[in-house]
């Protein structure tokens, strides 16, 4: 069964208990977390986590996480800021400069990612990533890698069901600050 499948499966089996578990939401961006805040909402009692030591400098990262805090604020939700610390993305990306997007550099900053996710997720009882949004990114790599850190990791595919759509949509809503980068150096010189 694919990821997606899987969660909406959850979904309807918490929908028929009226449990909420509480879900850390690693967020790189509030368009992507949008779509993912619509699948996911009803269904966890979600707090938005943004860590990002990829984005290119200190200014972006303030504008993506503050339009992330944003957005949150609408439907009475609380991001947290992972920090900004891009000399992690730096050491991680060193010697695979030359690696093409969706390639090894990219794996080690999705590992980089989930695991300080992973490792805020302390007392929450899943994690999840909005990474698996776009559609230029590979959610089975992703998945796998959440689910090598830990148990409570829960598999998405955001991009499913016209998630991608609906983030465009969502973000012409709400007036989202859109991004044409992931966020790193080497997706600026040639995006994704």
């Amino acid at each position: 069964m694919n990821a997606q499948r899987q969660l909406l499966k959850l979904i309807e089996e918490l929908k028929a208990t009226a449990k909420k578990p509480r879900l850390l939401l690693h967020c790189c961006c509030a368009p992507c977390a949008s779509a993912a805040f619509d699948c996911l909402l009803g269904s966890f009692e979600t707090t938005p986590y943004f860590f990002n030591p990829n984005i290119t400098n200190e200014e972006e990262y303030r504008k993506r996480f503050s339009e992330l805090k944003r957005f949150s604020s609408i439907f009475g939700l609380n991001a947290i800021d992972g920090c900004y610390m891009p000399e992690l993305f730096n050491e991680a990306a060193t010697g695979l400069e030359q690696e093409p997007e969706r390639g090894k550099r990219c794996e080690a900053c999705y590992t980089l990612r989930l695991s300080a996710a992973a490792e805020a997720a302390g007392d929450f009882d899943y994690f999840a990533t909005t990474l698996t949004l776009s559609p230029l990114k590979d959610a089975d790599k992703i998945n796998a890698i959440g689910l090598s850190l830990s148990p409570k990791y829960l598999p998405s595919d955001f991009k499913k069901n016209d998630g991608y759509k609906k983030s465009i949509e969502l973000s012409k809503k709400y007036n989202l600050y859109r991004q044409n980068f992931c966020g790193c150096v080497f997706s600026k010189i040639s995006p994704e």
